[in-house]
Parts: structure tokens; sequence; C-alpha cells
């Protein structure tokens, strides 16, 4: 307790070392919600895997900072690892059977009305060219 009444707590509470990771908090945070309340369909087959990617850039930058950044670590392992699930729900439900697992009568007609919209795609483009 005496620490935190200390000249050293309060210069490190009113640092960047500090509310830099606290405001980076908000990706890992997200991604967990979406873990659990986001349908698979959703998920971004590009978006996860570059910000797990990120992550584990600025993992190893809060590892090699002098002083170590523990809070910045443990906020991009945590969104790294959170990252890694989402990709694996995006190859599952896509790639895996997870989506006819999901909607076993309605798979086929799923498809039917992406090749629509691909082509419906292609017509608007031919047409404004």
């Amino acid at each position: 307790m005496a620490w935190a009444k200390s000249p050293a707590a309060r210069q490190y509470f009113f640092s960047t070392h500090f509310w830099g990771p606290i405001a980076n908090w908000g990706l890992p945070i997200a991604a967990l919600s979406d873990i659990v309340g986001k349908d698979e369909s959703m998920i971004s087959p590009i978006m996860s895997p570059t910000l797990g990617a990120y992550s584990m850039v600025f993992m190893r930058f809060a590892w090699r900072v002098q002083p170590r950044n523990y809070l910045l670590f443990a906020c991009h392992l945590t969104n790294a690892a959170a990252q890694t699930v989402q990709t694996g729900r995006f190859v599952n439900y896509w790639y895996m059977g997870g989506r006819e697992k999901r909607h076993p009568l309605g798979a086929p007609a799923l498809d039917a009305v992406d090749k629509v919209k691909e082509k419906a795609g292609e017509a608007v483009k031919a047409v404004k060219a």
C-alpha cells in the first residue's frame, strides 16, 4: 500500500506505459464478446488472422521494451488467443461442415443465394461498364 501512495506509483499510473494497454484492452474484450455472441457467418476471414498477427508482433514489442510492459503483453496475448479462436470458428463454419450442421436443410439454398448474389454483382458491373 505504501507503493500506491509513492511518487513512483503516480508516475506509473499517469504514463502511457499504463494507459496505452488499458485503452488497448478494447480489442480483446470485443473479440471475446464476439466469440460468445456472434454467428460464425459474420467472422471476417481477413481481419481475424490480421489482428492475431498484429497482436503477436506487439507481444514481442511488449516483452522487449524496457521496462517490460506486462500489461500490454497480457492484452495482446489475450487478443491473439481470441483471434485464433475466431479464425478456427470461421474455418470450421465454412470449410469443415459447421454450416451444414447449423443449417442442415438450408445449406443448399444458402449456396444458391450466394451464387445469385455473385451473378447479380457481375451483371451490375457489366451494365456500369
